[in-house]
């Protein structure tokens, strides 16, 4: 086991990075004592993950001595097996599968939801446009909510625990504020729950404080 202390989190973008606040919020999840340390927009590679939004880009990275481990799901798994006690997959065989499942499903798909709706916590659309694409994306997402929380009582989509799938879909949350979205029903009382973890709102408020270092992204995105 590695000293606590020793672990970083390198990010590439409070801001505008969904990759990255995942990671984060699965770190404070297993209870990992851990530095966050922004990359320099000048990094070609932070430049390629916050243009293309790609879930490959070996942003964002946890360090822990000589071991690196990037990519969320990777860095979920990790730190399931470093910090068992944290249960971040639920125990019962069931709800782990279904877990491992959708956690997959949203780091792969939704292209049209990320495409549209790209994060950017400072910003706000009212009355945005949804094309075809994007709300199907939606339909779906509210869809696997509704299923998760039906299934096993909420509040968080696995019961009283939170789990790596409420880390992999908490930035979404963030892009429906942004993008003036709102859910019905038991999707629309996760989107909030989501926004009031206070991991995700301490996230926000350092994206609330974190200086426009690239220019074009508003233009891009």
């Amino acid at each position: 086991m590695f000293a606590m202390s020793e672990a970083r989190l390198l990010i590439s973008s409070y801001n505008y990075s969904s990759w990255s606040m995942r990671g984060f919020l699965l770190c404070r999840m297993a209870g990992l004592r851990f530095t966050v340390e922004t990359a320099s927009p000048d990094d070609p590679q932070v430049r390629a993950e916050l243009l293309s939004r790609s879930a490959t880009i070996r942003l964002p990275c946890l360090v822990q001595g000589e071991i690196r481990v990037w990519d969320t799901l990777a860095i979920a798994e990790h730190l399931n097996e470093q910090h068992p006690q944290a249960r971040m997959m639920p125990a019962e065989p069931l709800a782990r599968a279904r877990c491992r499942s959708i956690s997959g499903e949203m780091h792969a798909g939704f292209a049209s939801l990320r495409g549209s709706l790209p994060l950017n916590i400072r910003a706000r659309r009212p009355g945005f446009r949804l094309w075809s694409g994007p709300r199907a994306d939606i339909e779906h997402l509210q869809s696997i909510w509704e299923d998760c929380l039906e299934a096993w009582g909420g509040p968080w989509l696995f019961g009283e625990r939170l789990s790596v799938a409420d880390a992999m879909f908490a930035p979404v949350a963030s892009r429906f504020l942004t993008y003036d979205v709102h859910l019905p029903g038991l999707a629309g009382a996760y989107q909030d729950r989501l926004l009031a973890w206070p991991e995700v709102a301490e996230w926000m408020e350092a994206a609330e404080a974190e200086p426009e270092a690239i220019e074009e992204l508003e233009v891009e995105f």
